[in-house]
């Protein structure tokens, strides 16, 4: 049986985050685009009403919602500005790998700590010479003793600046590839973790994006998450668990972009009727719809696959390129739709232009994607 309806936990969830969104964030992306500046009391509110780490389980005091209803909260913050969504939901992509390979004491300390106060955590892999292919990475570690050394840099990374803690990639040889990768939990304040400059983007300008160096810091072995040859594989399936959620937001920015284009399209007049009743800009509305839709139920199959234990991870991938391209794609014609209106800030598409397209870069870009999608198919 097939059912593609939502239950009425997940209809009142959507509504709150969309309400959530016109009323909260909405009325700030625009100044804190232009500012580069994060709304940490934007945070703190979604945190309060729980459409923060919704996935942790409730003996850490989470919610325990599913990854479906996950990507359904990013879908609609997303609307309101896919900046301030990529950092108030980051938390995600830090606490699924200790969720998937962390023991109980790992979980409840920072499970706990994300659930109990609004905190942040960041997930470590992309590195200055690399990004997309994680199996080269550089960052080293030695162990001696109980402990644990890290030396390297970490790029791009988000909520570096905010975060209380960081998942960390690391190798103990590069030469070994992906057999030589483990993964460490590091807290913000041990010694030698040093966050650099914080990045000036393009898009997303609400997020917050800086380096982070890691000098001889010490990490004690309770804080191995994964042992060497093992962190690549949780690498790889926490990327899987995550891609649902970059459909999901480049579908909330399209969502956005079919409504600017559309509430313009019915009150612009040109040659004497209103444009949506010219046919060339009416096929543009109407692909935007057709992308929004079809994002929208491959990033819903993706994560109810994941809910219900199936091992399927070219949905996923299916999800996050499709979703990336028609969001940039959608993007372009929304500015196309208002014309010369779309190109400066007093409206918001040249914002939701500029936001879409780092979907296709980041978390393995649409070109990794379809190699990955190719490789699956040729299994």
């Amino acid at each position: 049986m097939l059912d593609f309806g939502l239950s009425d936990e997940q209809k009142a969830l959507i509504d709150t985050a969309r309400r959530f969104a016109k009323e909260r964030i909405i009325p700030v992306a625009a100044e804190c685009d232009r500012e580069a500046r994060f709304p940490r009391e934007v945070f703190e509110a979604a945190h309060e009403i729980g459409l923060i780490n919704p996935t942790v389980p409730p003996e850490y005091g989470g919610a325990g919602m599913g990854e479906l209803e996950n990507a359904m909260i990013a879908e609609h913050l997303a609307y309101g500005c896919t900046g301030i969504q990529t950092s108030m939901l980051a938390n995600s992509l830090a606490l699924t790998p200790i969720k998937l390979g962390g023991n109980e004491e790992q979980k409840k300390k920072y499970l706990g700590m994300l659930t109990a106060e609004p905190v942040f955590a960041s997930y470590c892999t992309t590195e200055p010479g690399g990004g997309s292919d994680v199996a080269s990475l550089k960052t080293h570690f030695s162990q001696h003793g109980d402990e644990y050394v890290l030396t390297g840099e970490k790029s791009w990374i988000t909520n570096a600046t905010l975060a209380s803690f960081y998942v960390v990639f690391a190798t103990s040889d590069p030469a070994k590839k992906h057999k030589g990768i483990a993964a460490f939990i590091v807290d913000r304040d041990s010694p030698g973790v040093k966050v650099g400059k914080h990045e000036d983007k393009l898009g997303q300008r609400a997020s917050d994006t800086a380096v982070v160096h890691f000098e001889d810091v010490k990490v004690n072995k309770e804080n191995l998450l994964a042992p060497e040859g093992q962190g690549f594989k949780l690498a790889m399936e926490t990327f899987n668990q995550t891609r649902p959620d970059i459909g999901a937001m480049a579908t909330g920015l399209m969502q956005r972009c079919l409504d600017e284009s559309l509430a313009y399209a019915k009150e612009r007049v040109a040659f004497g009727v209103p444009i949506i009743e010219h046919q060339l800009v009416a096929a543009m509305i109407a692909e935007m719809a057709i992308r929004t839709e079809g994002t929208r139920l491959l990033y819903q199959k993706a994560a109810w696959n994941l809910d219900n234990g199936v091992r399927d991870p070219i949905v996923s991938s299916f999800a996050k390129a499709y979703g990336a391209d028609s969001a940039m794609q959608t993007a372009v014609d929304a500015v196309q739709v208002l014309g010369g209106n779309g190109y400066v800030k007093e409206y918001p598409v040249e914002k939701l232009m500029r936001d879409a397209k780092v979907l296709q870069i980041y978390e393995g870009t649409s070109q990794i994607q379809r190699l990955v999608i190719a490789r699956s198919l040729a299994r």
